[in-house]
């Protein structure tokens, strides 16, 4: 019962303080009070979740294999590469990864929202002078790890900017918005530039490997990350096509990565860059169109600090991403086109703690996981909704170096511990394949939760896949609002299995407030900075997804399975049955 908000209230609206009443006047207040918090906040009902593994409803591609970061040196970091090795294996499918700074000059030091590989310089004459030190670190490592890289072309080195200073920020101190932010003084420079690197890449790793990454140009260009007209980003992007394509004729190239549709100026923006790859002249090669393999755009929702928890705004991203959807099929040439949710987030703020900015502290939870499946499930719907041909969706989150333990940034991990959050993509990769019908008395619309986000009831809902001899289903309980609920209990029903199979061996895994969660055991440790190395041992153990319960053995009675089990809300389960 939520009794310190509701008692100051009644008590003030008397007229009365609360520290002049008596020890038993202040006892009734809190019984009388205790029971209208009761009244308000019912007992949940029971949810009925109806699984029908005999009725096929599609594919469900891995779309959630695809992460990004600011910053490129984290790659090699010791943390960087562990987490990176987790990602790998999520699911069988690729893993991309996208990073910004790529071509950004400096050290190779890395900050927040900063990284540089030092890839471009010129000599006293103006002649380029091309290192590949750095980037060659990053892209071993990638190839190591058997990740994918997104290649993202930019930012602008120094020697080519048109205004090279003030050059590297100080993030959080003053705009981020400098010399890399400008075009290019000589675009045939750049476009040089451009061949050198992605030639460069081939020798390294070989054709066969460099065709199955993708390639893409810059990053959010409709805003101040490009300090250019949006007709001197076409002209970079034709010039960088072109370039990419002499080195690798087989490459897969798109874009434009620009800010969330739901905001008019974006979706302008995104409209007018279709247009021109579709009917406008080429800066390069003076013919109509430019080539466009993919389609990119970024959903971010908008959570808000209410003062006593947070609030998520998933109906923002969800807006986004339906409005996105509408903008590609609106055009003949790019209906059918691939499209990636270039950066698909909570908000847009990888590097701002928790710690300055309370509406970040979903983070460190399991909301962020819960959060995680209630995108996936929307995003694929409106998918199907709108015709869309959605190919991935990336989250925009890694892991930060040197920085406090379970600070509050968006990432996966915080100093090699991982998060709730990484423990609801490990259950997206255990799915299927093959999707099967679901039904949940506790499902919410998409229409009405891209409209309104999830602020009434939480949305209880699941999708299940099924394999041979296995089923998979996937459950979250989900609500914008971060405050205590009563657990919900939940009626799964599984029918359709093979009429042979006489039993079952359950998994149930889960990530809530005990499970999976390394940031609840540092919590009852104290929150140590740093944890103890026998502490630190602990952590990692409690970062892994965790099961429920043992593994059990169920009836399958007549080609049915049931179970019942308490949902809490801001949790994710993942129930697998397997049979002979």
């Amino acid at each position: 019962m939520r009794l310190r908000t509701i008692i100051p209230f009644r008590l003030v609206s008397k007229g009365i303080a609360p520290q002049v009443l008596s020890t038993s006047f202040l006892i009734i207040a809190l019984f009388l009070t205790g029971r209208a918090a009761c009244q308000l906040r019912p007992t949940p009902e029971k949810v009925t979740v109806r699984v029908f593994a005999d009725q096929k409803e599609g594919t469900l591609a891995p779309i959630w294999n695809y992460f990004g970061y600011d910053e490129p040196n984290y790659t090699y970091a010791l943390n960087g590469q562990k987490l990176l090795r987790e990602l790998e294996t999520l699911s069988p499918g690729p893993v991309y990864i996208r990073t910004h700074n790529l071509l950004t000059s400096g050290d190779g030091s890395a900050s927040l929202k900063w990284g540089s590989t030092n890839v471009f310089t010129e000599d006293a004459a103006g002649n380029a002078i091309y290192d590949w030190t750095i980037l060659d670190h990053i892209f071993d490592i990638f190839y190591r790890t058997r990740v994918k890289p997104l290649v993202e072309i930019g930012f602008m080195p120094k020697a080519l900017s048109t205004h090279p200073d003030p050059y590297r920020h100080n993030f959080p101190e003053g705009s981020i918005y400098t010399g890399w932010a400008y075009p290019p003084k000589d675009y045939q420079k750049w476009s040089n530039l451009v061949f050198q690197f992605v030639d460069h890449l081939k020798a390294r790793y070989g054709d066969a490997e460099v065709s199955t990454w993708l390639w893409e140009v810059w990053n959010e260009p409709d805003i101040e990350y490009w300090k250019g007209t949006p007709e001197e980003f076409f002209k970079l992007y034709d010039f960088s096509v072109d370039a990419i394509l002499r080195a690798l004729p087989q490459a897969r190239i798109g874009g434009p990565d620009s800010t969330g549709p739901a905001n008019p100026k974006a979706a302008e923006f995104l409209r007018m860059f279709l247009e021109h790859c579709a009917h406008q002249k080429n800066h390069v090669t003076g013919k109509i169109g430019s080539r466009l393999d993919f389609i990119s755009f970024h959903p971010k929702g908008s959570p808000k600090w209410k003062g006593d928890h947070v609030q998520m705004g998933i109906n923002r991203q969800l807006a986004s991403i339906q409005e996105g959807f509408k903008i590609v099929s609106s055009f003949t040439e790019w209906r059918h086109t691939p499209i990636i949710l270039g950066e698909s987030d909570p908000e847009g703020c990888a590097a701002c703690s928790a710690r300055n900015n309370p509406q970040n502290s979903y983070r460190n939870g399991p909301l962020y996981a819960a959060y995680e499946a209630e995108t996936l499930n929307h995003t694929l719907a409106l998918a199907r909704l709108e015709h869309a041909n959605l190919l991935g969706a990336v989250t925009w989150a890694f892991e930060f170096e040197e920085q406090p333990y379970f600070e509050g940034f968006r990432e996966l991990a915080t100093n090699g511990l991982d998060k709730p959050v990484l423990n609801a993509f490990r259950m997206f990769g255990l799915l299927a394949d093959e999707r099967v019908q679901v039904t949940s008395s506790g499902a919410l619309s998409t229409e009405d939760v891209a409209r309104d986000g999830v602020r009434g009831r939480s949305e209880i809902n699941a999708i299940a896949t099924r394999r041979e001899h296995e089923m998979e289903v996937l459950l979250w309980n989900y609500h914008d609002d971060d405050f205590p609920a009563d657990v919900s209990p939940i009626d799964l029903i599984i029918s359709g299995l093979p009429a042979t199979a006489r039993q079952g061996l359950l998994e149930h895994l889960r990530v809530d407030s005990d499970h999976s969660n390394s940031f609840a055991l540092w919590n009852r440790m104290g929150s140590p900075q740093p944890p103890s190395a026998e502490q630190y041992e602990k952590l990692q153990s409690a970062g892994q997804l965790q099961l429920l319960d043992s593994p059990v053995w169920i009836p399958i009675e007549h080609g049915h399975a049931h179970l019942n089990f308490p949902m809490p809300r801001q949790a994710v389960s993942l129930v697998r049955i397997q049979w002979q």
